[in-house]
């Protein structure tokens, strides 16, 4: 079945008190948007649609021809920003994966278990959920005594018997997209002037059809970006995934809370990182290789067997078997062993 995806990038993101919109502020080395953008892509069978509102120039020049994009002319809510897809999706068949661009930590492998209960539920859509002990802020996932989900209900107008629910709005849905597009015209504004993405749960249960919760047992994936302390939060999470992976691999880092990898590096089995190392852009680090402390690589290539020490390598090729003189400061260059 045809898989469609939009990601929801309108938002003006005040709370980030930046002139930068907040979909473009920097996360591991790639602008906020490019992270949610890469998981929805992973599973569509076309380049998704961004929804663009504020910022909606620099947003296309930052993303580029990696999405498709809609724009949402006015800030009317999710259930709107979703509507200004339907000019370029509204044809479409199969299922809509819908995700927003400030969660940057859903993984593609959780849109994938999202998509395939969706692919086995007879009713128009599965949403994701997550059981978190401090609930404060999401949306309580509303069940019946069956277990079957009834409504997404917001912390604002939640009874106190919905707040203590721990099971939460995750903010990621798939929709069969016949039943998608004119169930949105059937959202109603809200108290405070905004159509919701979240009433289409009640929708589909007022209509007597089955909505699913596919329930990601890692909470993290759940955390959004709304300031700069959200950003920290989620560069800390998104830096300790990777260093996990590559610790895996065969990597050794004697300090993983000081060790700053990009999500486009590679580094060979064996290498050595030490403190306050960064390694940024499309930089490939070899085999055998030791970083010392305070070192830099920006879009370098590394051979195996190398040494650098408090070094600072940009766009620079270094042979196999080289010991970098330490505070050594190469840019652009190709250099050989020296030691």
């Amino acid at each position: 079945m045809k898989i469609s995806s939009v990601v929801l990038a309108a938002g003006h993101g005040t709370r980030m008190k930046s002139e930068l919109p907040k979909m473009l502020h920097p996360l591991a080395g790639r602008p906020l948007v490019m992270h949610a953008l890469s998981a929805a892509a992973a599973l569509a069978d076309e380049p998704p649609v961004v929804v663009v509102g504020h910022g909606e120039d620099s947003v296309r020049k930052a993303v580029g021809s990696a999405a498709r994009f809609a724009v949402q002319e006015k800030q009317l809510g999710t259930a709107n920003a979703v509507q200004a897809a339907e000019t370029l999706l509204g044809n479409e068949t199969g299922l809509i994966l819908v995700t927003y661009a400030d969660m940057p930590l859903l993984r593609s492998e959780t849109l994938r278990h999202l998509v395939a209960m969706q692919l086995e539920n007879p009713g128009p859509l599965t949403m994701l959920s997550v059981v978190l002990d401090d609930p404060h802020g999401f949306g309580r996932v509303v069940r019946g005594g069956d277990g079957r989900v009834l409504a997404i209900v917001e912390e604002a107008v939640a009874t106190p018997i919905q707040l203590a629910v721990r099971e939460l709005n995750a903010s990621a849905f798939v929709f069969r997209a016949e039943w998608l597009w004119p169930a949105l015209r059937r959202v109603r504004m809200s108290p405070k002037g905004e159509y919701y993405l979240t009433d289409l749960v009640e929708i589909a249960v007022a209509d007597g059809l089955q909505v699913r919760a596919y329930c990601t047992p890692d909470p993290t994936e759940a955390v959004g970006v709304n300031t700069r302390v959200h950003l920290a939060e989620v560069e800390t999470i998104l830096r300790g995934r990777i260093n996990t992976a590559w610790m895996l691999a065969g990597v050794s880092m004697i300090d993983p809370a000081t060790t700053y990898i990009e999500p486009e590096v590679e580094i060979g089995r064996d290498t050595v990182i030490h403190p306050n190392t960064c390694l940024r852009g499309h930089t490939r680090i070899g085999m055998n290789c030791v970083l010392g402390s305070n070192t830099i690589v920006m879009n370098s290539l590394v051979g195996d067997g190398c040494t650098l020490t408090a070094s600072i390598l940009e766009d620079t090729e270094v042979a196999a078997g080289t010991h970098l003189a330490p505070y050594s400061h190469l840019k652009g260059e190709r250099t050989g062993r020296t030691g």
